[in-house]
C-alpha cells in the first residue's frame, strides 16, 4: 500500500506558490573538468538521497478529506531515469552555452504525477560535463537541500565506492545504520552553513539577556510590524511584471581568503563584503542605465531549525524571508561595507524571522488563492532573493570526480525579478545572478559591475595592509 503523509503548511505555501513566471524551483550547477561515469552515478543519487529521504520518491496529491491539507504520497510509477537523464550540450560547449542550457530549463516546470526534482548529467561543457539540479521548494529550503546536494560529495575519490561496498556486504538492517553514521559523518550536514549564521541566532534571540532586553525586543518587534505591513520598495528598473524567460549567469571564482582581508580591514563577515559588492554592481547598474541609486530591498533566508541536528527524513522548509535593504543608494565602497554590516547585524538580533515563519504557518492553511495573493503582498515589497551557501572549504568529489565550480538559485515570487546567490566551496567563492529575461536583458553588466566592485575593494585592503 502507498505511504502517505500530510504536507506541512509551510511547504503547502511553497507548493501552490508555482506561476509561470515565478517557478517554485530550486536550481543548480556543478561543472566539472572531467567527465562523470554515468554507471556510477546513478547509485550515488539512489543511495545519497532516494533511500535517505522518501520526499524524492513522493508527489504531491490533493487531501484525502474535505479541507484537509494535501499530501505526500508514493509515486507508483517511481523511475529513477525519469529525474536522472543525460544531455549533450550544444557546440561550442562553453560556460556561455551551459548558462543558456541551465536558464532554458529554468522555464520548465514539473509534472506534478512524479516527484518534482531532476538531475541532469550535461556532457560536451569543455573538456568535462556540469550536473544541474532542479528541485522544487515545496521539498525543503534551499539550506537544507543544498545540504543534500552536498551529500552527494565526497571528500576522497573513491569514498561513494568504498561506502557502497561496505552496505553490500551487510544485511539491509544495517545498511541503514551505516549510510545514515557516515551522511552525519562525511557529508553535507555538519559541512554545510548557510552564510547568513542563521544557526546562530536561535541561542541568541532566546536569550534576551546577550541580545537585548525585553523592553528593545518589544521596540524591534513594532519596527519588524511596520516594515512588513508599510514598507514597500519605490519603483526602479526592476519593477514590473515578470514573464517566463529568465537569464542565469555567475562570476569567475575569487579566493575566500583575499574576501577576508576586506573583512578585517572593515570589521565586517566575509558575507557583509559580498554583500556590499553586490549592492555596488545594482549602484552601477543603475547608474549605467541613466537613473539615479537608491537603496533596494531583498530578501534573505533565515534557518530556524534547531542548530547542530542532522536534517530530518522528511527534509521540509525550516526557514524565513527577512527584508534587507541594500546599500544600493551608497556609492562609496567602504561605506557600502559598514552599512552592509550594520544592517544585517540589526537582523542578526531581529524577531523577524520568527515573525514570518509563524506568518507562513498561517498562511500555508489558507485556500490557496487567497495564501497567494498574501505571499504576492510581502513578495512585492523587495526586488528578489539574495542566499549564500557556505559549502566545504576543502576539495569535494562527485563520483569520484573534482567539482571545479558550483553555484545556485532560490526562486523569486511575486513581482521579484533579481535573485542573487553567493556560493562557497573549496576556497573559492563566486556569485550567481539570476534575473527576468525582459526586464534585464544585459544581466552580463551587473556581473562585471560586481568583479570591478569587489577589486576596488581588495585594492583598498592590499594598500592598507
Amino acid at each position: 500500500m502507498s505511504e502517505r503523509r500530510s504536507i506541512g503548511p509551510v511547504d503547502t505555501m511553497w507548493l501552490n506558490m508555482d506561476r509561470p513566471s515565478n517557478l517554485m524551483v530550486i536550481d543548480g550547477v556543478m561543472w566539472f573538468d572531467e567527465t562523470i561515469d554515468w554507471e556510477r552515478l546513478g547509485p550515488l543519487i539512489q543511495h545519497r538521497l532516494i533511500d535517505r529521504y522518501p520526499v524524492f520518491s513522493q508527489r504531491p496529491v490533493a487531501a484525502s478529506i474535505p479541507f484537509g491539507m494535501p499530501q505526500w504520497e508514493d509515486d507508483p510509477d517511481f523511475d529513477l531515469s525519469r529525474h536522472l537523464r543525460r544531455v549533450t550540450l550544444p557546440a561550442p560547449g562553453d560556460e556561455d552555452a551551459l548558462q543558456r542550457y541551465v536558464e532554458n530549463r529554468m522555464s520548465v516546470p514539473f509534472d506534478r504525477a512524479h516527484p518534482m526534482w531532476e538531475f541532469l548529467l550535461v556532457e560536451g561543457y569543455s573538456s568535462g560535463c556540469a550536473l544541474v539540479s532542479r528541485f522544487h521548494h515545496s521539498l525543503a529550503d534551499g539550506m537544507a537541500l543544498s545540504q543534500v546536494l552536498l551529500s552527494l560529495t565526497n571528500a576522497s575519490p573513491g569514498g561513494d565506492v568504498e561506502e557502497l561496498e561496505a552496505q553490500e556486504s551487510s544485511s539491509r538492517r544495517s545498511r541503514g545504520v551505516v549510510g545514515a553514521v557516515r551522511a552525519l559523518r562525511d557529508t553535507g550536514t555538519q559541512t554545510v552553513r548557510d552564510g547568513l549564521h542563521a544557526i546562530s541566532l536561535l541561542p541568541e534571540l532566546a536569550n534576551p539577556s546577550r541580545a537585548m532586553d525585553v523592553l528593545e525586543l518589544g521596540w524591534r518587534t513594532g519596527q519588524v510590524a511596520d516594515t512588513l505591513l508599510l514598507g514597500h520598495n519605490p519603483e526602479n528598473l526592476f519593477s514590473g511584471e515578470p514573464g517566463v524567460d529568465k537569464r542565469a549567469v555567475w562570476s569567475g571564482p575569487r579566493a575566500v581568503r583575499d574576501v577576508k582581508r576586506v573583512s578585517r580591514l572593515t570589521g565586517a563577515t566575509v558575507n557583509d563584503v559580498l554583500v556590499a559588492a553586490v549592492s555596488g554592481a545594482v549602484n552601477a547598474y543603475l547608474r549605467d542605465r541613466g537613473v539615479d541609486p537608491l537603496d533596494l530591498t531583498t530578501m534573505i533566508p533565515v534557518n530556524v531549525r534547531p542548530p547542530d541536528q542532522p536534517l530530518p527524513r522528511e527534509l521540509g522548509n525550516k526557514f524565513a524571508l527577512v527584508y534587507l535593504k541594500m546599500p544600493t543608494g551608497v556609492r562609496a565602497p567602504l561605506e557600502r561595507v559598514a552599512e552592509s554590516k550594520r544592517r544585517m547585524d540589526w537582523i542578526k538580533v531581529s524577531p523577524e524571522a520568527f515573525i514570518t515563519f509563524g506568518l507562513n504557518k498561517v498562511i500555508g492553511r489558507m485556500e490557496p488563492h487567497l495564501s497567494n495573493s498574501i505571499v504576492n503582498f510581502f513578495s512585492n515589497k523587495a526586488i528578489g532573493v539574495t542566499t549564500n551557501v557556505v559549502g566545504p572549504q576543502s576539495q569535494r568529489y562527485v563520483a569520484g570526480v573534482p567539482i571545479a565550480g558550483a553555484v545556485s538559485w532560490v526562486p523569486g515570487s511575486g513581482r521579484q525579478t533579481l535573485g542573487v546567490c553567493i556560493f562557497s566551496l573549496a576556497g573559492s567563492v563566486r556569485v550567481g545572478f539570476k534575473v527576468d529575461a525582459a526586464m534585464v536583458p544585459d544581466v552580463e553588466k551587473l556581473v562585471q559591475a560586481f568583479d570591478e566592485d569587489l577589486d576596488q575593494l581588495l585594492r583598498i585592503a592590499a594598500s592598507a595592509s
